[in-house]
C-alpha cells in the first residue's frame, strides 16, 4: 500500500505541481537552429543536462519528440519515472550500478522506434558535473549526436542536495540553450574516449557559467 501511494498518488500530485509551475515560465530558446538541423538530417539527438538543472527540461523536452530516459531503480526513481511518464516520456529503469546493461538494450530498441534520448549525465548521485562513461558508450553504438541543452533561471529555489538542485520559481524567465552537437566515432581509442569525456564536462560547465551570466548583465 505504501509503495502504491508513493508511486501513483504522489506521482500524480507531483505531475500537477510540475505542470502548473512550468505553465508560468517565460522561456527563451537560444540556438534553436542546432536542434532543427539535427532533425532535418533525419537524426535523433541525445539531449544532455546536469542533474542540477534537469527540472525545466521535463516539460520542455516532452513537447518536442518521442523521448526516452534511463532512471535509477531507487525508490526516488519510482516517483520520478512515473512523473516523467505522465508527461509523455518513456522511462527505462537502470543505472551504472544496477540494471545498466539491460536498460541499454531496451533503450537501443526504442531508438530504432524513433525515440530521442534524454540523459542526465551526472545523475543520480554525482559527483556533481562528472559525466558517466555510459553517455559516450550510448552515442558510439547508436551513432546519435550528443546535444547539450542548458537551462538557466532568473529566479530559482536551490535545494540542499548533493548537487544543489535548482527549481525555477513560478513566473521566472528561463533560458533553454542548445550547443553544437558532438559525435563519437565507433573507432575511438580509449585515450580519445577519455579525452572527449573531459572536454564535454568542461564545455558543459562553461556553458552553464556563460548562460547564468546573462542574468547578471541585464
Amino acid at each position: 500500500m505504501k509503495r502504491f501511494v508513493y508511486k501513483y498518488v504522489l506521482s500524480y500530485i507531483g505531475f500537477i505541481v510540475v505542470k502548473l509551475i512550468n505553465l508560468t515560465y517565460r522561456i527563451k530558446v537560444i540556438n534553436q537552429r542546432i536542434e532543427d538541423e539535427i532533425y532535418n538530417r533525419g537524426e535523433l539527438p541525445i539531449y544532455i543536462s546536469l542533474h542540477q538543472r534537469f527540472f525545466p527540461g521535463i516539460a520542455f523536452l516532452a513537447k518536442r519528440n518521442k523521448i526516452a530516459i534511463i532512471i535509477s531503480q531507487s525508490s526516488d526513481g519510482d516517483l520520478i519515472s512515473k512523473i516523467v511518464e505522465i508527461f509523455g516520456w518513456c522511462s527505462i529503469r537502470g543505472s551504472s550500478s544496477k540494471g545498466g546493461a539491460r536498460a541499454l538494450v531496451a533503450l537501443k530498441k526504442l531508438i530504432k522506434e524513433g525515440y530521442a534520448v534524454g540523459h542526465v549525465v551526472d545523475g543520480p548521485r554525482g559527483p556533481f558535473g562528472k559525466i558517466k562513461p555510459g553517455l559516450l558508450t550510448l552515442a558510439r553504438i547508436s551513432k546519435m549526436p550528443i546535444l547539450p541543452i542548458i537551462s538557466s533561471a532568473e529566479k530559482k529555489w536551490v535545494f540542499n542536495s548533493w548537487d544543489r538542485f535548482m527549481v525555477p520559481k513560478p513566473f521566472s524567465r528561463i533560458i533553454m540553450r542548445f550547443d553544437k552537437e558532438i559525435y563519437i566515432s565507433e573507432n575511438s581509442s580509449q585515450e580519445k574516449f577519455d579525452d572527449t569525456l573531459i572536454k564535454i564536462e568542461d564545455r558543459l560547465m562553461e556553458l552553464y557559467r556563460e548562460t547564468d551570466d546573462i542574468w547578471e548583465k541585464r
